[in-house]
């Protein structure tokens, strides 16, 4: 399977960044199985990074080929926006020493509007079941994050390339 990691930078040997606080699945290093995804992640990051004075980044793409095969590996995978997808996003967004023991974890992102439901859930502006509800109308990306290094030996670079804008 092919994956891709948007950033700004050239990543040959992924790693776990313990600074990225309020992850939806905790510290990992974050993939896609989605291109374009991974191209408008990238953009936004040099977006962000080229607000500082002096900055001049570029956007990069990672692809990482990966076999699923997670034999030995504690691997979770949510395929919707279940309860329990909910409520391991809420519990690593909000307890930054929350672990939850999985080597690997693929699911749904929660970004945009999806974020701001899981915001409401972590304010208790809204009921968990409600937000599932909701969630099921939103069209929501997929990313897998590798949570140890161990799923980090998964993963195996093939090439970068620049998004052009």
């Amino acid at each position: 399977m092919i994956l891709y990691h948007g950033s700004t930078l050239e990543i040959r040997k992924p790693q776990i960044l313990r600074t990225e606080i309020g992850r939806d699945f905790g510290f990992a290093f974050y993939t896609t199985d989605i291109q374009s995804q991974a191209e408008r992640w990238a953009v936004r990051k040099a977006m962000i990074e080229n607000r500082r004075p002096g900055r001049n980044c570029t956007p990069i793409v990672s692809i990482y080929e990966w076999q699923p095969d997670v034999t030995g590996l504690k691997y979770k995978q949510f395929s919707d926006a279940s309860m329990d997808w909910l409520e391991l996003v809420v519990k690593c967004r909000s307890t930054p020493a929350f672990s939850h023991g999985y080597d690997i974890v693929e699911g749904k992102i929660a970004d945009d509007n999806v974020g701001e439901t899981v915001s409401f859930v972590m304010q208790g502006i809204m009921r968990k079941e409600d937000a599932v509800e909701r969630l099921r109308f939103e069209k929501i990306n997929n990313q897998i994050a590798f949570c140890t290094e161990a799923a980090l030996e998964t993963l195996a670079f093939v090439r970068s390339y620049e998004v052009r804008r």
